[in-house]
């Protein structure tokens, strides 16, 4: 209708006024054939976050409110984990001094607090712990500042739309009154800065005016330039054949992280979509498109490159630059060079289980690298990029030698019945590369060669006799095996979670279990908000300062169990 606004002006209102207006303002009269229930969904659907009419995200609706704010003023003064992987380098790997827990003291590991998220229902927004506090997302589109010790809120923040990034804090310039920033991104191509001190709006930017694009994973942050991954939901919808199939193309967009300006953007299919045919609906299909950017970029300041994977192709033929691991140029964003890990995988999750015209007529395996490839330095003082694609392969990688195979080692004994084989990655150092694996076991190669260190079946709840709250036996009560989440490493021992709710504590000499939590369970919370723990897929642990931090409830895709809580935990 000429008069009715656009989808993409709907989606910059807030749910609230959607709301509003179908219920009391203009468009009452419109809606009034629809049920209460009905007005929600609409309202939630297009503000792409849960309706808070109440405010009872916010923190100044929390019991827990700190007394005081202490002056943020130093990155260092205290251990930090700090953006997604830990480091540049994306290894997840937490030293000794930073971790401050030990392999000894793992075992000691007790809940100290744990967080309910206000009418959560996933977690996916894995904390940043810097400056003794804690930064996390969620998809009730809050981004909370806590005390990493009690848990007690500093402030929240209300972003657009839910919260699935984690957020990385660095120095900011030209903002009277903010020294620090966290910088973090939202489900609609929103990318914040808001002072780390008190939560306040510094800048905002949207990146992507595409209605399916999405910010689905931490943006990198190095020599104040933010560097933001772009993937999208396109691939849901696009076997209607209604739609016109596909153009969205994967990209890393380049930011000033003091005014958020736009440096560059750098699409992962160079070659834009074209008209190509119509389908016997007389809509029109265009190609090439896919390659999402799923992962944080990983930063290589010795090369002046950053480094991505990429994800499948939605149209055939597949380019080269799909199932890839990519290489930009930070200054530029000009693609360096690229190494496919998976050749011919045009797929598309709307096409299982049954294709329309829409779909690849070769539909592919959806072999996507949903991790970041993992940048790290040997004990020969060699180089290494390390990238896991969904297929159970794991690729590595010369960085200075334009990305030229090192080795490469498969890792499947069955094929996992969700999400391939490895999702969202693994965690290094020197001595190995430690990867969690969809079919329920755990791995550890030699970065050097890739030959296979150990490998161990983990137990599921069900064989270890427990039980649900409810009494029910594990397997009937429906969580599936297997780990997708990132593993996290520190000194001497791996932190792996699982779909079954299990988060385990890992030998890094064996793989034998030193501690595990069931997390399935109800919680008290340090802000007297009903939670409870679910499934873990996406996010993994972060350790810092002798505390482990873990969200449980992630129930994004696989049949995950929801949840709505962020526990910690501590030896001391």
């Amino acid at each position: 209708m000429s008069r009715a606004p656009s989808l993409q002006t709907l989606e910059q209102l807030t749910p609230e006024a959607i709301h509003a207006a179908v219920t009391t303002g203009v468009m009452a009269p419109a809606a009034k054939n629809l049920t209460d229930a009905e007005k929600r969904e609409v309202a939630e659907y297009l503000g792409g976050r849960p309706l808070d009419l109440s405010h009872s995200g916010s923190a100044a609706s929390m019991r827990n409110r700190c007394a005081t704010n202490p002056t943020f003023t130093d990155l260092a003064s205290a251990p930090a984990w700090n953006g997604w992987g830990a480091d540049l380098g994306n290894t997840r790997f937490q030293s000794a001094r930073q971790a401050g827990l030990s392999a000894a003291l793992v075992p000691q590991l007790g809940l100290k607090w744990a967080f309910g998220f206000p009418n959560g229902s996933t977690i996916y927004g894995q904390p940043t712990v810097v400056g003794g506090r804690v930064f996390v997302g969620s998809d009730n589109a809050y981004v909370y500042s806590m005390n990493a010790d009690t848990g007690c809120v500093y402030w929240s923040f209300h972003a657009k739309s839910g919260v699935r990034t984690s957020p990385v804090i660095g120095a900011v310039t030209g903002h009277p009154g903010a020294s620090f920033a966290a910088y973090f991104g939202d489900m609609r191509g929103n990318v914040y800065a808001v002072n780390a001190q008190t939560g306040k709006l510094l800048w905002t930017r949207k990146i992507t005016t595409r209605d399916l694009a999405r910010i689905s994973n931490g943006p990198a942050l190095y020599d104040h330039r933010l560097y933001v991954p772009i993937s999208a939901t396109e691939e849901v919808f696009s076997a209607d054949p209604s739609y016109p199939c596909c153009t969205f193309r994967g990209s890393v967009v380049a930011l000033d992280a003091d005014t958020g300006r736009l440096l560059w953007k750098s699409y992962m299919i160079p070659e834009a979509p074209k008209p190509v045919r119509k389908n016997s609906k007389g809509t029109q299909l265009y190609a090439p498109a896919g390659a999402a950017v799923w992962n944080t970029p990983t930063i290589d300041p010795e090369r002046h490159a950053l480094y991505v994977g990429t994800g499948d192709a939605y149209t055939e033929p597949a380019p080269k630059t799909s199932d890839a691991v990519v290489a930009l140029d930070l200054k530029t964003g000009k693609m360096l060079w690229s190494y496919q890990t998976e050749a011919n995988d045009a797929w598309m999750v709307g096409c299982v289980p049954e294709t329309t015209e829409n779909c690849p007529k070769n539909l592919g395996t959806d072999h996507d690298i949903g991790s970041s490839p993992v940048l790290l330095k040997l004990r020969d003082g060699r180089r290494v990029l390390l990238a896991t694609p969904k297929s159970g392969t794991v690729f590595a990688l010369d960085p200075d030698r334009r990305g030229a195979l090192l080795w490469k080692t498969p890792l499947i004994n069955t094929i996992a019945p969700n999400n391939g084989e490895i999702a969202f990655g693994g965690a290094a150092d020197a001595d190995a590369f430690y990867i969690p694996l969809e079919d329920g076991r755990f791995v550890a190669v030699d970065p050097s060669n890739g030959k296979l260190l150990w490998d161990v079946r983990l137990q599921p709840l069900s064989e270890l006799g427990a039980k649900t709250p409810n009494g029910e036996n594990r397997t009937k009560a429906g969580l599936r095996f297997g780990q997708s989440s990132a593993a996290t490493l520190i000194p001497g021992a791996v932190f792996t979670e699982g779909w079954d709710g299990l988060i385990r504590a890992l030998s890094t000499a064996d793989g034998k279990i030193l501690w595990q939590f069931n997390t399935e369970q109800n919680f008290k919370t340090v802000n007297g908000v009903a939670a409870k723990g679910g499934s873990m897929g996406g996010p993994g642990a972060v350790v810092v300062n002798g505390m482990v931090y873990v969200g449980s409830g992630y129930a994004n895709v696989g049949g995950g169990r929801p949840g709505n809580v962020l526990l910690a935990f501590s030896a001391r």
